[in-house]
């Protein structure tokens, strides 16, 4: 059966300047398939500029890569007709970090609501619209009186959020990629928003692409996940093996930064590099291994491959070169949706 959406070798390459021509490796030769037949929440995370929201652009085709080829059913998604990129659109859902800038603030709460109802005619009248608009924003559990009919500045960060999650809602989409959709709401509603994403796949089927910074929450609503640095795939798998037990020193790295609530807690400071890493050239060997406190010589001199630790997890690092080498474009054999499925744990407020 054809994969709803895929990325295969996909490398994207961003240049600038006048004077001095420089250029960015935002992703590197990165593969992966979001096979919605089981529905699953795959995060994705990593510090700035790991390459998360390139990835996120890349899969709505609001960038086009250098390398590689983005497929939609099968289809390049650059190459699409009208009629399949309309139905693109009402498939892959976003959800982006901001949800102020989503809204125009001269228009009520409704006009969000209504215009996706009206572009794929999703209704017969406004009575029809009304009622949908109701039953999404139920869904994520708002109260249709105190929502409607009120501008943007008149709800909260979560609300705003909340509404966005029920516009995407509202297409039956068979994918959301949500770029960092808490990463600006109160502590207080995070878990709220978090549940409402959540509950899309349980109870809608819908799969989830979850881009974020914060391996707490990532660890509270994922199946999968994927550890972005500088572009490369550091580490991917079951959330719970990869945050209880990482297996590459960056993964611990962002593990050991996780702020926990012990006041008496000495804040860890980041490893010293090896003492080879000082010989580390850049874009040569690991990406890591200027900063890699395990630094030696296969480190500096080839980038390793990507090493299958366990039956649900793989990481790029040369400490685990006695494993077998899984290839990056068969990444999809340790995801979920290949793999049994995982019990979830709580939702609690990060």
């Amino acid at each position: 059966m054809t994969a709803l959406l895929q990325m295969r070798n996909v490398t994207k390459i961003f240049g600038g300047g006048f004077i001095k021509r420089t250029s960015v490796v935002a992703l590197r030769n990165f593969s992966f398939t979001i096979d919605t037949t089981r529905p699953s929440i795959t995060g994705v995370v990593g510090e700035s500029g790991s390459g998360k929201s390139t990835m996120a652009r890349l899969l709505l085709g609001l960038e086009k890569p250098s390398k590689g080829e983005v497929l939609y059913r099968g289809a390049d998604l650059r190459r699409l007709s009208s009629n399949r990129r309309h139905e693109f659109r009402q498939e892959v859902q976003a959800v982006f970090q901001d949800p102020f800038e989503s809204f125009n603030s001269f228009y009520k709460v409704d006009h969000m609501l209504e215009v996706p109802i009206q572009k794929f005619k999703l209704a017969n009248s406004r009575q029809e619209m009304r009622q949908r608009m109701e039953e999404a924003l139920n869904a994520v559990g708002l109260r249709p009186a105190e929502t409607l009919g009120r501008y943007p500045h008149q709800l909260s960060g979560g609300q705003r959020q909340r509404v966005m999650v029920a516009r995407a809602l509202l297409l039956k989409p068979k994918l959301i990629i949500a770029d960092e959709p808490v990463s600006m709401i109160d502590a207080s509603l995070r878990a709220t928003v978090l549940t409402n994403l959540r509950q899309l796949r349980d109870e809608f089927g819908i799969s989830l692409i979850y881009i974020t910074h914060d391996l707490t929450t990532a660890f509270q609503v994922c199946d999968d996940i994927i550890v972005l640095y500088r572009g490369y795939v550091a580490e991917a798998g079951d959330v719970r093996q990869v945050v209880k037990d990482p297996k590459h020193p960056y993964t611990q790295l962002l593990v050991g930064s996780i702020p926990r609530p012990d006041p008496d807690r000495i804040w860890p400071e980041e490893p010293a590099p090896s003492p080879l890493a000082a010989q580390a050239h850049p874009d040569v060997g690991c990406p890591f291994n200027n900063r890699c406190p395990h630094t030696f010589e296969p480190c500096i001199q080839e980038a390793p491959p990507f090493f299958r630790t366990d039956p649900r997890r793989a990481a790029t690092c040369y400490l685990h070169q006695d494993a077998p080498i899984l290839s990056f474009d068969k990444m999809d054999e340790i995801l979920i949706s290949t793999s049994s499925p995982v019990e979830a744990e709580p939702v609690q407020a990060a």
